[in-house]
């Protein structure tokens, strides 16, 4: 049956597919209905260009009477790069506006801006898809932090590199390449000096047609002089001599809504410690390093009680290793 929830579900299809291009906003997907047809629909592809509705509104010339519009977040209400979606919106002329959530944005209040107007506003449709689909944007309106996800390739004992800090390769081609497109979802990636002085790593995306994350280095002890490392060719390079919740604090005010972890033990246990990490992502080879190896986190835990427990989202098998996704 075509009801409320199958048309939402066909805005938040087409909202995946800005994943790559929105930066600092939220995805959003429109779909507009007249009849039980679908008679136009449209996302936010680009940052700084048409938000979902006006893509979708362009299509049937701004006129959607006796229309239901489905919007998977409330149309934004305020000038940024573009001009408010709730003018055109309202101009349009819908019988019904349909949102699957809330802007968590502060400045944004369209919903009573339509009702004022005479459209009926039904909102809380698939809101839970959406706020998953968002949850970096959400979290950063919310707490002006990023929504952190800490990456660790180790093997089965849990370790990320030798002794003397040989870590290439743990894990086999195909993990990697899942790597790669979790970088590109990620509009900022943190690692330490020790990790780019032993790895020299690009932390870039190697796919030209997705975007590279901006790096952040931390470097407290000032290691990194030389302009030659990798990490300097491709995206912008912060090197950070703060400590994580400042630079979680600056992500935020510079519009970063996701950030990938990639580092060695001690930098994971920072964030851990300090809870500022949403989910882990840990690949695992069938592999053992042995106990002199380096563990994935430098952390101490003296009893049962003090042990961090996290829970298991899900499993993938990727090659020969196995993907777990943690939250908390």
């Amino acid at each position: 049956m075509k009801d409320n929830n199958y048309y939402m579900q066909l805005a938040l299809d087409l909202a995946k597919k800005g994943i790559y291009g929105i930066g600092a906003n939220p995805m959003v997907g429109c779909v507009i209905v007249r009849n039980d047809e679908v008679v136009a629909s449209g996302y936010h592809q680009k940052f700084g260009e048409n938000h979902a509705e006006i893509n979708a509104l362009e299509k049937i010339d701004f006129n959607a009477q006796n229309c239901d519009i489905y919007i998977t977040l409330e149309p934004c209400s305020h000038f940024g790069n573009t001009p408010p979606c709730v003018d055109s919106v309202i101009k349009s002329n819908p019988k019904k506006v349909i949102i699957a959530s809330l802007d968590s944005n502060p400045k944004v209040d369209s919903v009573e801006k339509m009702k004022n107007a005479g459209i009926e506003v039904i909102f809380g449709i698939l809101s839970e898809k959406e706020q998953i689909l968002n949850r970096g944007f959400h979290k950063r309106m919310k707490a002006g932090l990023p929504f952190v996800s800490c990456k660790i390739a180790c093997s089965l004992d849990g370790k990320i590199a030798l002794k003397n800090g040989e870590s290439k390769w743990i894990t086999g081609e195909l993990a990697r390449a899942d790597v790669q497109k979790m970088r590109a979802i990620n509009q900022a990636l943190i690692s330490g000096s020790t990790t780019v002085l032993m790895d020299n790593p690009h932390f870039n995306v190697r796919d030209k047609n997705k975007p590279s994350p901006l790096k952040v280095i931390m470097d407290r002890s000032g290691k990194i002089t030389d302009k030659s490392l990798n990490i300097f060719n491709g995206s912008e390079v912060i090197i950070s001599d703060e400590l994580p919740l400042e630079i979680l604090k600056l992500l935020g005010k510079k519009g970063v809504n996701n950030a990938l972890i990639e580092a060695g033990g001690k930098i994971n246990n920072a964030f851990l410690q300090m809870g500022l990490i949403d989910e882990l992502i840990i690949y695992q080879a069938p592999i053992i390093m042995g106990e002199d190896a380096k563990n994935s986190f430098a952390a101490i835990v003296d009893t049962m009680n003090d042990k961090i427990i996290w829970r298991l989202i899900s499993v993938e098998k990727i090659g020969d290793d196995i993907k777990m996704v943690y939250q908390k």
